[in-house]
């Protein structure tokens, strides 16, 4: 009996879970726009705006993010310093669901940093 009700409850959390929402490629800029438009994305130690104008601010663990970003080709292309120092010009892959964005480097062949978006 108890091997039963085991078995059941485990189906019902199973079928109670949530689904998760894939992550899809974004191509354009106003697609884009619609996602980061007033929200900011967060990460752990991490709290970025990107606006509509092209400026990038916010804080990487305790020290100022600034830059500015472009929409290329269908990528997401940003120039930002981290501190003061400069991390360099990239054009990045976007992909997002619901509330989190994620960019690649490198136009999507490089390492991921994915963000909630609040």
């Amino acid at each position: 009996m108890r091997i039963a009700l085991s078995s059941l409850s485990i189906a019902a959390t199973l079928i109670a879970a949530p689904a998760f929402a894939e992550f899809s490629k974004v191509d354009d800029q106003s697609e884009f726009m619609e996602l980061i438009s007033g929200k900011e994305l967060r990460r752990p130690f991490v709290n970025l705006e990107v606006t509509p104008d092209g400026s990038i601010s916010g804080y990487g663990a305790a020290w100022p993010v600034t830059g500015n970003w472009t929409w290329r080709d269908g990528y997401f292309c940003r120039d930002i310093f981290w501190g003061g120092d400069p991390l360099g010009y990239n054009c990045q892959e976007v992909q997002a669901t619901e509330d989190r964005i994620r960019f690649t480097s490198d136009r999507g062949a490089g390492d991921s940093a994915e963000f909630r978006l609040r």
